[in-house]
């Protein structure tokens, strides 16, 4: 199949919402999958952030969905295809000032892992919500379609 919908999978691991505290979000297995993409909506923030009242987003993985550990930078690819910077514990964005417009930032997951987590942390305290939503592509499948 030469069309791109039949090679890539979806899933909403967190949806778009205006959250105040951290989502539980959906575990990405890539079984049947070579690559995996992962997209971080981050809206404008809802309060003025600080090094207190924050929102971080953190990426782990695991081989057994039970034990995750945070991902290093050789395990990320940019859009522009470089190794993020990650900070201790996954983090692979950092909001701790204000946030006055709305991003989106992708990371290729290149890891050994087979299952993947993307977790919005919120530190402190949220009177007013801030829209973020995580989506993962799951590409190069084993059996093609995709589903």
């Amino acid at each position: 199949m030469r069309d791109l919908a039949s090679n890539l999978a979806r899933l909403v691991a967190v949806f778009p919402a205006v959250l105040t505290a951290s989502p539980t979000p959906t575990v990405i297995d890539r079984r049947g999958f070579r690559s995996l993409a992962i997209i971080i909506q981050t809206g404008a923030g809802g309060i003025t952030f600080t090094g207190t009242n924050k929102l971080e987003n953190i990426i782990e993985h695991s081989d057994d969905n039970s034990t995750f550990t945070a991902v290093a930078a050789a395990d990320l690819l940019t859009g522009q295809g470089t190794n993020p910077t990650v900070a201790a514990g996954g983090i692979v964005e950092s909001y701790v000032a204000a946030k006055a417009a709305a991003s989106t930032n992708e990371y290729g997951y290149i890891g050994s892992k087979r299952f993947v987590r993307v977790t919005p942390t919120f530190g402190g305290t949220h009177a007013t919500g801030t829209v973020v939503g995580v989506l993962a592509l799951l590409g190069h499948p084993l059996l093609s379609p995709a589903s």
